[in-house]
């Protein structure tokens, strides 16, 4: 119905649907140049580990599009120049590194500077392509562990827009949905962004999926009150022991689930597991702008002068994960053994 990311070659554009502007107004930019395309992670025009790394994999091929460089030696110095630019437009999402390291390999094999430019295109589509299969994937993997008749609960947004087509937990609601499941999501609103209220309620509606936006801090009430069978969520990072980061909030969800004995599963592409990663303390979360909590659409909502701290991500740990929903298969406690083993049977890294 949409496309939150579309590689467009004839203009040599990267064409966005811009998340900031949903759900009142359906928009999309054109971004021709790896600034424009940092500018948009970090702005969250768009948002999601997967949709995050493709989009700084074609960073990637519009900094060689626009570059004038007659040699292969200045090409590969601009691309560095673009590759450090891209590094730092978000902190937590391994994907965005994960892209960048597999585009920053063609770069370092390339021996012809007129093969390269189509060599990055061609590795972009790929990393594009394998994200559509991906969450497919998780979504035939997780079909396993939704009811016939399901009350889910998810955080954040995690469908088409925070990936490039179905989405990953977002995906599994949808999947379930259209398979014939009767199926209602309790979304929660996800503060400060509320990407759950703005974002995941309009995809449901797009859809046709029966849900209910609740305030963050609703979900364990809604829980014990209402009942549930599963959680879902996505996640930025996954740490090798299974400590997962995730938007602010997801913790507080997953406390909430299991103290009502409601499975919590997170949907992980593999190229979101970081086994370099020991524990959930060695991510890096980021920090945001304080005007996401003290302010909404542009007006003042905490006491002037109120101190504020707004880190964007928490960490679940491992302990209150029922699963860890890849492509593969579903992994299982403990992880450290179940996700090192997925990669050593099938995942590239």
């Amino acid at each position: 119905m949409f496309k939150s990311i579309e590689w467009r070659d004839e203009e040599g554009v990267l064409r966005l649907l811009d998340q900031t502007r949903l759900p009142e107004d359906v928009v999309t930019v054109d971004l021709a140049d790896e600034h424009a395309i940092c500018a948009a992670i970090r702005e969250m025009k768009v948002r999601g580990a997967p949709a995050i790394g493709v989009a700084a994999a074609y960073g990637m091929v519009a900094a060689a599009r626009r570059s004038g460089a007659e040699t292969l030696l200045d090409l590969k110095a601009e691309l560095a120049e673009a590759e450090a630019l891209l590094r730092g437009s978000r902190p937590t999402a391994v994907n965005l590194f994960w892209a960048l390291d597999r585009m920053a390999r063609v770069v370092a094999a390339a021996s012809d500077i007129d093969a390269l430019k189509p060599a990055l295109l061609t590795e972009a589509r790929a990393i594009e392509a394998e994200d559509i299969a991906v969450n497919r994937a998780i979504s035939r993997h997780a079909m396993k562990v939704v009811p016939q008749k399901a009350t889910i609960f998810h955080h954040c947004n995690t469908g088409s827009l925070a990936t490039v087509d179905l989405g990953t937990a977002l995906g599994v609601i949808r999947t379930a949905h259209e398979s014939g499941r009767e199926v209602f999501a309790y979304v929660d609103e996800t503060r400060p962004r509320l990407q759950g209220a703005k974002l995941s309620a309009w995809e449901l509606l797009q859809y046709g999926v029966p849900h209910a936006v609740i305030v963050d801090g609703a979900a364990a009430h809604v829980m014990r009150t209402k009942g549930a069978d599963l959680a879902v969520v996505g996640c930025d990072r996954v740490a090798a022991n299974g400590d997962t980061a995730n938007k602010i909030g997801t913790y507080s969800l997953a406390l909430a689930a299991k103290d009502n004995d409601v499975p919590f599963y997170v949907c992980a592409p593999t190229s979101t597991i970081d086994l370099a990663t020991s524990s959930g303390d060695d991510i890096a979360i980021e920090d945001r702008d304080e005007r996401e909590i003290t302010h909404m659409g542009g007006v003042e909502v905490a006491a002037a002068g109120a101190g504020v701290y707004n880190p964007a991500f928490d960490i679940t740990p491992a302990r209150l994960i029922t699963g860890i929903i890849t492509e593969y298969g579903i992994a299982e406690p403990p992880f450290q053994q179940s996700l090192a083993r997925i990669f050593a049977d099938n995942a590239r890294g």
